[in-house]
């Protein structure tokens, strides 16, 4: 029976999630997509969607079902889990998601912070910092997907949400749990449906997680958990653990799969470049998911190895994103890239490759339905926010790695040890 249930609007914020509660404790199991029978044990269990960038109906509609079936296997709270840069549009999903969760939890209120410090994010006086900068100065204001022009989260949410939207200040969540308690209960009271909360280190969020611990509902990035855990420990109901993140041992082939613009993926792909090898899918010059997937197949074969890894690569900077939109539709491009990776992780797989790290939200979510994974077991962090994790049946393991997550060396060192 699961302590805590996780709603996860896509496939690498689930597994960043997941690896939070494992670090504090939590035996922790990623399904994907909408379960659609009994979920597997384990303390806690993050149900993966593919919603961020769906219909605000879809995006309600499965993650509803989502709850329903962590209500229904005991789960004693909800965590709506989304991006630490709050990607979304002025229509939602954060907001019509959150909505429909709290009138099924029949709740009036809901805390919210993307903030996530060792991740270098931040919310300062209700603005979203990524490192030092504002996040519509981080290159989110060039996402293909979901551009964040606006760093002012209580003025996103309000956007997209029938409630108000109020602010929990630096000062009070430096004073402590306590004191958040009484801010959650004044803003409530005071007819708020959400607050935004400050929060710009590891003791702010554990200061959150404490005083939340009785909210059927809070929203937030993987951060928003690091302090979950504990409040079932005080309540008796989860023991100490050491090896939460147990997985069997790694072997075989090595590949990178990735298909996020974001300015880290885009440095990562480069330092890979100069140590091992790299191939980089053109869609403006064959915009064609066969012929590309194909291309990148047969130029893997001949390099595959189990010592490093092989790097096929669709990720672009912004001026190609924006002549590939602009030729086939934002839309087309995107599903025209995210057919091409997954045939390519497909055929990897069948050609022995059984350690496989993808970057990028939607290239995530594409490759593991190609594969038709079902559950993932999470185990130890590479970088903070990206575990290995180990898809049962089929001894494969692997690693979906936020865009924006990981140091420039990431796709080397994920394969050391």
């Amino acid at each position: 029976m699961p302590l805590l249930g996780c709603v996860a609007d896509d496939f690498t914020g689930a597994t960043d999630l997941a690896s939070m509660l494992v670090r504090n404790g939590m035996r922790t199991v990623q399904v994907i997509g909408v379960p659609d029978g009994p979920l597997p044990e384990a303390e806690a269990v993050v149900v993966a969607l593919k919603s961020r960038t769906a219909p605000p109906a879809q995006a309600v509609a499965e993650s509803l079902a989502a709850c329903e079936a962590l209500l229904a296997a005991g789960a004693r709270q909800i965590l709506f889990k989304v991006c630490s840069t709050f990607d979304s549009t002025a229509e939602g999903n954060i907001g019509p998601v959150a909505d429909a969760l709290l009138r099924r939890l029949q709740s009036g209120f809901a805390v919210i912070t993307p903030a996530f410090p060792a991740n270098g994010r931040s919310v300062y006086l209700g603005h979203l910092f990524v490192g030092n900068v504002l996040l519509n100065e981080s290159g989110m204001e060039n996402h293909p997907l979901t551009p964040m022009r606006d760093p002012n989260l209580v003025r996103v949410m309000a956007a997209q949400t029938e409630g108000s939207v109020g602010l929990i200040p630096f000062p009070v969540v430096e004073a402590g749990a306590a004191a958040v308690r009484r801010e959650m209960s004044r803003l409530a009271e005071g007819g708020r449906r959400y607050a935004i909360v400050d929060a710009v280190t590891d003791a702010h969020l554990r200061a959150l997680g404490e005083a939340a611990a009785a909210q059927p509902l809070l929203v937030g990035g993987s951060g928003i958990a690091m302090g979950l855990p504990e409040n079932f420990r005080r309540a008796g109901l989860l023991a100490d653990t050491e090896d939460a993140g147990h997985l069997p041992p790694a072997e075989g082939l090595l590949a990178v799969v990735a298909g996020s613009c974001s300015r880290a993926t885009l440095g990562q792909i480069g330092l890979a470049r100069e140590q091992v090898p790299v191939l980089e899918l053109d869609p403006l010059t064959t915009p064609d998911a066969k012929e590309m997937a194909a291309t990148a197949l047969r130029w893997a074969e001949e390099r595959l190895s189990a010592e490093r890894p092989v790097v096929v690569a669709a990720s672009a900077p912004p001026d190609r994103v924006a002549a590939l939109q602009a030729r086939l539709g934002r839309d087309v491009a995107g599903v025209l890239v995210e057919e091409a990776l997954a045939s390519v992780a497909e055929g990897l797989v069948a050609r022995g490759v059984r350690r496989l790290v993808v970057a990028g939200g939607e290239t995530s979510g594409a490759v593991v339905q190609r594969l038709g994974i079902r559950s993932l077991r999470i185990g130890a962090e590479i970088d903070p926010g990206v575990p290995w994790t180990y898809a049962e049946p089929g001894g494969l393991h692997l690693a979906l790695k936020s865009g924006n997550f990981g140091g420039r060396d990431f796709f080397l060192r994920a394969f050391e040890g």
